[in-house]
């Protein structure tokens, strides 16, 4: 079974409603376009809005076989006195399929634990939604080798506590968070690197199959022009894309970079 490839967007705290609805039919129709000359049937498409947008691009995106929506984030509580959080539930209640969990900007600037994403974790799958579960390292640990010592902790602390059958509804990001919006990105050498290391955790802490299966996207200043140069490495699946995700044109070049 060969493993999905995948393209999503994180539009972070960018576009307001109006904005956001014109940005998903550009999207939809410039995909429409080129689907009529390429063939992209196993690469699938995933829009992460701000909540405010999540039914709304749920409904838009409906019948389109290609994207799904997914929500930038969700609490660790079930429901409560937990005043502007939001829901597992009610992220599956607006249509969407995927939840972005454990992104570096959560960590650092929510101070989200290991524990605290494990919970997310947990709830997600039990809402039958898809988690997106993010791991990377900062420069410090970068620079100093301990980029695939702490990769392995924050897997090894969260996602790999899970069985088998709720693991292989996971899709891995790996962000390495030096290139996060600073313009720099990991050469496709560093990319393969370390998606080869995940994946080698992953046969270890499960099996081969399932680390074949499982889908390991790259996030940290992927665009339309580096795309491809990433793409093409074996343990590359696809891209979590932040700021080029907001221009259809660069979205869309980036998804038939293939």
């Amino acid at each position: 079974m060969m493993r999905k490839k995948i393209v999503a967007g994180n539009w972070k705290m960018n576009m307001n409603f109006d904005e956001g609805i014109k940005l998903i039919e550009n999207i939809i129709s410039k995909i429409n376009m080129k689907a009529s000359l390429v063939d992209k049937k196993d690469t699938g498409v995933i829009l992460a809005p701000p909540f405010i947008i999540l039914q709304k691009a749920s409904e838009l995106c409906f019948d389109n076989q290609m994207i799904s929506i997914g929500s930038q984030n969700c609490s660790q509580h079930e429901k409560g006195a937990f005043t502007g959080e939001i829901s597992a539930a009610m992220i599956k209640s607006t249509g969407a399929n995927y939840v972005i969990i454990g992104h570096s900007e959560r960590r650092k600037y929510f101070h989200e634990n290991n524990e605290t994403l494990s919970e997310k974790v947990k709830l997600v799958l039990e809402n039958n939604l898809f988690p997106i579960f993010c791991c990377g390292e900062i420069l410090s640990e970068r620079k100093s080798g301990r980029h695939f010592e702490v990769v392995k902790k924050q897997l090894e602390e969260t996602i790999f506590k899970f069985n088998k059958n709720d693991f292989q509804k996971i899709v891995l990001a790996y962000e390495p968070v030096w290139a996060i919006g600073t313009g720099v990105t990991a050469s496709p050498e560093q990319a393969q690197e370390m998606h080869n290391f995940i994946r080698e955790l992953i046969k270890n802490n499960f099996n081969k199959d399932i680390a074949e299966q499982t889908t390991i996207l790259y996030g940290g200043s992927c665009n339309a022009k580096n795309a491809s140069t990433l793409f093409a490495n074996p343990d590359v699946d696809g891209g979590l894309i932040g700021g080029a995700s907001l221009k259809a044109d660069d979205f869309v070049d980036i998804i038939y970079s293939f």
